[in-house]
């Protein structure tokens, strides 16, 4: 069966950070001596050539710039780094370009910066408004901060996004709903609540704190939902609350299944080929090895035809409503039949929708996602 080429993003990563959090498992690193702005950039054009060389080129419909806090960067450099993208790789019209920033870093000029390099969708990395549990998360600036950063990026950016966790140390109900209320009144829209896990290589790992009970986590995920959806916020994804028409076009890229091109210290990409092989590359975690070109290149595989139901599933039943059916022989160049056997059995289970036309969890399918998603592992 033919493939069709799928949208295509970038992601770029910028992995440094003031301090490393003690719930952190992304690729980011203190810093510790001035950042090599310059040189970097220059790593990252060099990365995204490289990176063309292997992809049936399309124009951009997104770019993501996470890190680590991107914010540490100059507006200058990020103005410099857009505009050298842009003259590689053709931007679709209505291209969407978010990028994270930490309340911390924040600065009114350094935001206005950033909107008239070009990014226009920021993603501020708050997590909480209380003072304690941004003290015990390791965060370094206030609830106080937070909310003055969000109310100046509500100026300057018609789309803005705010980061939350909620199961932090201690918590109860009434402060994860709190967080949300005060989030709620910022007018963000887009919300990302996701619950606070704690994973192996970070400093919650080697010394866990005391989380709250499976009961409250799961009052705290019940009611929380409630609110968000009574304050206009509709989920579409597992930790992803948009406003009408605000989904992150990003992300749903990622979860239909799209392809996307990865720059930077660790990040991954994966592509599709005018063959219909998937490939998939990823780069060197850190920042000076990857600014090496020898070095840059972490590894990269093509995907098996047998990997690809289960590669596929673990992103499409992410989203709330699912995807049409239609998307997974077009994305993937299988047949939808390949499917039946372990379709047939989730809708019998009640974790998968009994509508054909669609591939989508149940209510059920999203509690037990993880049981839901092993059934289309390739044994």
């Amino acid at each position: 069966m033919s493939i069709a080429l799928p949208p295509l993003s970038l992601y770029i990563h910028i992995p440094w950070c003031v301090q490393k959090c003690p719930y952190c498992d992304f690729n980011s690193h203190a810093v510790r001596e001035e950042i090599p702005e310059e040189a970097y950039v220059a790593a990252l054009l060099d990365d995204l050539e490289q990176e063309l060389k292997e992809t049936s080129v399309r124009p951009l419909q997104s770019i993501f710039i996470g890190g680590g806090t991107p914010s540490l960067f100059s507006a200058a450099m990020i103005n410099t780094l857009l505009n050298q993208v842009e003259q590689r790789i053709s931007f679709a019209r209505d291209i969407e370009i978010t990028m994270e920033a930490n309340p911390g870093t924040f600065e009114q000029e350094k935001f206005r910066g950033y909107r008239e390099a070009g990014v226009n969708r920021l993603s501020l990395g708050i997590q909480s408004f209380s003072d304690t549990q941004l003290t015990a998360l390791g965060r370094i600036h206030s609830g106080e901060e937070a909310i003055k950063a969000a109310g100046v990026a509500r100026e300057l950016f018609d789309n803005m996004n705010l980061d939350l966790m909620h199961g932090l140390p201690g918590q109860s109900t009434e402060q994860a709903l709190q967080d949300l209320q005060i989030a709620a009144s910022l007018k963000p829209d887009h919300i990302s609540w996701y619950q606070l896990t704690i994973e192996p290589n970070t400093e919650f790992h080697a010394r866990p704190p005391s989380l709250p009970v499976d009961e409250t986590l799961w009052d705290i995920q019940e009611r929380g939902q409630l609110f968000l959806a009574e304050a206009g916020y509709a989920q579409y994804e597992i930790s992803a609350y948009a406003q009408a028409g605000k989904q992150a076009r990003h992300n749903l890229n990622y979860w239909q299944f799209g392809d996307y091109i990865g720059i930077g210290a660790g990040a991954h990409g994966k592509v599709t080929q005018e063959d219909g092989a998937i490939l998939r590359r990823w780069k060197q975690k850190q920042p000076k090895a990857y600014m090496q070109v020898d070095k840059r290149l972490g590894g990269s595989e093509t995907l098996e035809a047998d990997a690809l139901p289960f590669e596929f599933m673990l992103n499409a039943l992410r989203l709330t409503d699912g995807v049409d059916s239609t998307l997974f022989p077009s994305r993937t160049g299988l047949d939808l039949s390949t499917l039946d056997p372990i379709t047939e059995k989730a809708r019998k289970m009640g974790l998968l929708d009994t509508d054909p036309s669609r591939l989508a969890p149940t209510q059920q399918g999203r509690l037990f996602l993880n049981n839901l998603l092993e059934m289309f592992l390739d044994d």
